[in-house]
């Protein structure tokens, strides 16, 4: 027994143990770690990723996918299983395995194996009425459907591709196995709601592991209960009316200077979704949390980004620890930042008094008090930089473009605006007053965000069993909830590929239009992306001429979705 060899996965090496000297295979819990060994010193792998393993194979067998293994396994193998949920697989004689041949059998063996996994220990479990179903429906073992899911996210074709396709076969709620993780995907306003409406009920915040450690442990994305509320409390208060309207001109003032910077100079191209990204993070950092937006400040910030969604190893030249790295620096400076201004507030003895960042004077008063810690403070306002400025860019962008493409609608909307303006002096800038009357922007921006949502849905985790839909979702399952699933759906909004912002005239059924997530985790930054939304057309349809120079540029998605060449267009100052 034992021995070793070296392995090469996804451009890593590494040495593993080798459970025995002859032809053993090992399946550990749900996850393929299959070793067949030889003894050979090197061995490649092909075209696997799992999570606590990898494939290991000798020449002798020829593996064309993690299905086709299966059916070679299930005829040719011995089984053993084990009372921790491990099995063992012992080969029969040698073989070499020619992936045309008919098999006779079906995985008995192995789906005997999955069997006791997914069925026994769930009876009732959302439409697991045989394990032949049960393999068909969740894809491979661990991987499922995740390289669907991936490729169709990254195309911007996840509902096309994935969702709906998915809805026509088994209904509104099926089943599939992402991430390594069983998951029930809902779709409709009532599945929002249910899910939504019960977060820390039924079901909890889920997101990979790679976010969390990147986002912080101790932000208000995985915070619940009282803790929650405190936090959550605090960033409302400071986005309340009284909050907002005194953003409003700070809001003004710093686009105003981005314009002056980078769009002023005559006729030009410019990369408008990579400016409006530097805008919105100046706008989130100086005027929401008073913090000076230093030179390479956003580059770390977005190579944070680049790691959040990525495999959480860090090995040395990794996305996600390219990520950590820049997490460190980037924590660094905010504790810095956190501790001068707690040492500002104690000796003025002013706790909590908004002048410098309502929410960073916010945030320290409530660590001076002892209600949240440091490294809170800190987790929160990395979440809220990202939460506020990607996302935000993206419906920008998108609004532009759709107005580009809908001449009549952008006709109306510059209306709005020079009425607007009319009703201004010479150099009197924007109030949230305002803000209010611009309707028909707002409406032409949800219609945007209705076709191409800033997030594409969530992740939840059951808490217990859930009965839903007439199915047992089981207790560890995870939930998607997907803005497609009514965005794209005729039931919610007639003829749902069209651009009609006029269908925001009328109230929206609740849970239909979820760009900002729903419940108790509805984004608490949301009415900030409205006004940074509203207050930065108002002043481009009033100073510019513009137009795209790629109307149909394709838009891609990497962890975010974003318009692949950046959204050039071409500007031009107005004539007084």
């Amino acid at each position: 027994m034992g021995g070793g060899c070296v392995v090469e996965w996804l451009g890593l090496r590494w040495t593993v143990n080798l459970v025995a000297a002859r032809d053993v295979l090992v399946f550990h819990r749900t996850v393929l770690l299959i070793i067949i060994c030889k003894m050979n010193p090197t061995i490649q792998i092909r075209n696997i990723a799992l999570e606590c393993g990898v494939a290991v194979w000798t020449r002798s067998v020829v593996m064309r996918s993690d299905l086709t293994a299966c059916r070679f396994l299930s005829d040719n193998v011995d089984y053993r299983g084990f009372d921790n949920g491990d099995a063992m697989f012992t080969l029969r004689r040698r073989h070499t395995f020619d992936p045309k041949t008919k098999l006779k059998t079906r995985r008995q063996k192995f789906a005997k194996y999955m069997e006791d996994q997914y069925t026994h220990q769930h009876q009732g479990d959302v439409s697991m009425n045989t394990t032949e179903e049960t393999m068909r429906q969740m894809g491979l073992p661990w991987i499922g459907e995740t390289i669907d899911f991936i490729k169709a996210q990254k195309k911007n074709r996840l509902y096309e591709d994935f969702i709906q396709a998915r809805i026509q076969k088994h209904g509104k709620t099926f089943k599939t196995r992402l991430m390594g993780y069983p998951t029930v995907v809902v779709n409709g306003a009532e599945a929002n709601k249910f899910f939504l409406s019960n977060e820390f009920k039924l079901v909890v915040s889920s997101w990979p592991s790679s976010s969390v450690q990147l986002m912080g442990e101790n932000s208000i994305m995985e915070k619940q209960g009282d803790a929650h509320r405190c936090l959550r409390g605090i960033v409302a208060t400071s986005l309340s009316s009284s909050g907002l309207e005194g953003l409003v001109p700070r809001i003004c003032q710093t686009i105003g200077t981005h314009l002056e910077k980078y769009w002023n100079g005559g006729e030009k191209v410019i990369s408008l979704y990579s400016l409006t990204k530097v805008l919105t993070f100046t706008i989130v950092l100086e005027c929401l949390l008073g913090i000076e937006v230093k030179p390479g400040m956003l580059d770390l910030f977005e190579r944070v980004l680049e790691g959040v969604f990525a495999a959480p190893v860090n090995f040395p030249g990794s996305k996600f620890s390219r990520a950590k790295s820049a997490r460190k620096e980037i924590e660094n400076v905010l504790v810095d930042i956190i501790r001068r201004k707690r040492k500002e507030m104690e000796k003025r003895k002013e706790k909590g008094r908004e002048e410098e960042g309502i929410l960073l004077s916010r945030l320290v008063g409530a660590l001076i008090r002892g209600e949240i810690s440091e490294v809170e403070v800190v987790d929160n306002v990395v979440l809220l930089v990202f939460a506020a400025h990607d996302t935000t860019s993206f419906a920008i962008a998108m609004t532009f473009r759709m107005l580009a493409n809908h001449p009549h609608c952008c006709s109306v909307l510059e209306k709005e605006h020079t009425d607007i303006l009319s009703c201004k002096g010479p150099e009197e800038t924007l109030t949230y007053e305002d803000t209010k009357k611009m309707n028909y922007t707002w409406q032409v921006a949800r219609e945007s965000m209705r076709i191409f949502p800033p997030i594409f849905g969530s992740f939840r985790k059951a808490i217990d069993d859930i009965e839903y839909d007439g199915y047992t979702i089981p207790k560890g399952w995870k939930v998607l909830w997907t803005a497609y699933g009514t965005h794209y759906d005729e039931e919610y909004f007639e003829d749902p590929l069209s651009f009609n912002p006029d269908r925001f005239e009328d109230p929206i059924q609740p849970y239909a239009f979820v760009p900002f997530g729903g419940g108790p985790r509805l984004c608490a930054g949301y009415q900030l992306a409205k006004l940074n939304i509203l207050i930065f057309v108002h002043y481009v349809v009033t100073r510019y001429n513009w137009s795209l120079v790629s109307p149909d540029e394709p838009i891609t998605i990497d962890p975010l979705p974003f318009p692949s060449q950046g959204m050039p267009i071409r500007i031009s100052p107005k004539l007084p």
